[in-house]
């Protein structure tokens, strides 16, 4: 995303978000470290969607059957695939905390052929740019991805990919500001 262009809906404040909103923000905010967590501070202000959308996403990144590391990876890709510096900024630093290290998160942008991946790696990569370009994944790669993942696991890889493509979209038109100068 283009830093420079205005945002579309400007992050809200107290008035905009509604004491709920306004405090699970500055939570949200304090939890990144930052002075504001931008995305909240413009999704909060469709009050009752953003309380719908909060234990969604929190499943799926806090409580993921995939494995943090594994989510990590997938929306790391989805990030990267999709410009979205903004996914990529909250995940780069959340994945780093997660065991994630700076180098796994290089070969995770360089792709399915980088040197040094694991072979579940790979196919969750492949399997991710499928996902997100074609927008579905080849018969060949959902055999690969099932020998690593159960069931259930299959369901939220299909389910994380697409929450964090739209999201990267939403953020794109939205043009929702950074959260970190760097």
């Amino acid at each position: 995303m283009n830093t420079i262009e205005p945002a579309r809906i400007e992050p809200g404040g107290f008035r905009e978000l509604g004491p709920l909103n306004w405090v699970i923000a500055k939570i949200g905010a304090r939890t990144i470290r930052a002075p504001r967590f931008t995305l909240f501070n413009v999704l909060g202000q469709h009050h009752l969607l953003f309380l719908t959308f909060l234990p969604y996403s929190g499943m799926l990144l806090g409580r993921s059957k995939l494995g943090l590391k594994d989510a990590e990876l997938v929306i790391l890709r989805v990030g990267h695939l999709r410009g979205s510096e903004y996914e990529l900024q909250q995940h780069r630093r959340l994945a780093r905390s997660r065991g994630v290290d700076a180098e796994t998160q290089a070969r995770i942008f360089e792709g399915p052929d980088a040197e040094g991946l694991t072979d579940r790696q790979r196919v969750l990569i492949t399997a991710t740019d499928e996902f997100v370009i074609t927008r579905s994944v080849s018969d060949q790669t959902w055999k690969s991805l099932a020998s690593y993942l159960d069931r259930k696991q299959l369901i939220e890889f299909c389910l994380l990919a697409a929450q964090y493509d739209g999201l990267a979209a939403t953020i794109a038109t939205l043009r929702v500001p950074l959260d970190f100068p760097d």
